[in-house]
């Protein structure tokens, strides 16, 4: 039998003053939301019912679709010149993908894992979306391209429950994000080919990132209909480490059944990197459909 708040250590003015917070925080978290909701960032984790004490458990298997965009440097040749490659007019198919989450929750304290896995690749004639080095691209220079990218983001964090209500839950958390990134590209340039080495008209290279970073943010729900069987989650988190910045947000609508829930959500997550890094920045947004099983 579920127990109260009060088994989880809570008395009602204590409730009361997590709940004036959790106000506040939402409407902190709206704003944060908002600037993002015109790009249309993790875990669509589901959230056991509020106040309950003892351990509950949720998986969820989803399927998230992403569209990819950033830049990444390629070493052309041995004097060090670069083929600087944007993503967005190349990496257009996504070849495979597994993803899914694991969750649990005590009481306020919880916590859930998030793994997903990427493999996107495309090939592209005559692009001109490319520099050489630093010296920009060559007016009559195009390429042949073929570029492959696969890797995996996992996000692992720790959860307190500061808002625990039939009608809506708010949860701060804490963690860690590793993202690693193996990318293959194949390229054949025509026209001139500015500062590199001739033999480097043609080539392949091959350049590996992975970055750990420490992630906060918050995430939740809101109840609404007769029962509150339909709900709107949401997710926000942002962080540092060995990237210069990482944020991850999503949001969407879900239903409740008896065994668990479906939803689904725009997820969009985003990186910037620091100097020397062969990817420069990445970004993934599209829609996610998700099925969640809690026991």
């Amino acid at each position: 039998m579920a127990k109260s708040n009060a088994a989880c250590g809570r008395d009602p003015q204590q409730v009361r003053g997590y709940r004036n917070f959790g106000a506040g925080a939402a409407l902190v978290a709206l704003g944060a939301l908002a600037p993002l909701a015109a790009n249309a960032q993790v875990a669509p984790t589901s959230l056991p019912t509020p106040g309950t004490a003892g351990w509950q458990y949720s998986g969820t298997i989803y399927v998230w679709t992403p569209s990819v965009s950033g830049s990444t440097r390629f070493p052309a040749d041995s004097s060090g010149s670069n083929l600087n490659v944007s993503a967005e007019e190349i990496l257009k198919r996504l070849k495979f993908a597994a993803m899914g989450t694991f969750g649990a929750h005590n009481c306020q304290w919880g916590g859930f894992t998030d793994l997903v896995y990427l493999h996107f690749g495309g090939g592209k004639g005559g692009s001109r979306d490319f520099t050489i080095g630093n010296i920009g691209l060559p007016a009559d220079a195009s390429a042949n391209f073929n570029w492959d990218m696969k890797g995996f983001v996992w996000t692992t964090a720790g959860e307190y429950r500061v808002v625990s209500d039939p009608s809506w839950t708010l949860d701060v958390l804490g963690g860690v994000r590793w993202l690693d990134i193996h990318q293959t590209l194949n390229w054949d340039i025509a026209g001139s080919i500015g500062s590199l080495d001739p033999l480097a008209r043609s080539g392949s290279a091959k350049v590996t990132d992975n970055v750990l970073d420490a992630i906060i943010g918050f995430k939740g729900r809101l109840g609404f209909g007769e029962n509150r069987e339909w709900f709107v989650p949401y997710y926000f988190d942002i962080g540092t480490g060995q990237s210069q910045s990482t944020l991850q947000v999503a949001a969407g609508l879900g239903y409740t059944f008896k065994w668990g829930e479906v939803t689904a959500m725009y997820r969009y997550l985003d990186y910037r990197m620091k100097d020397g890094k062969a990817l420069q920045d990445i970004n993934f947004g599209g829609p996610l459909i998700a099925a969640t099983w809690r026991w």
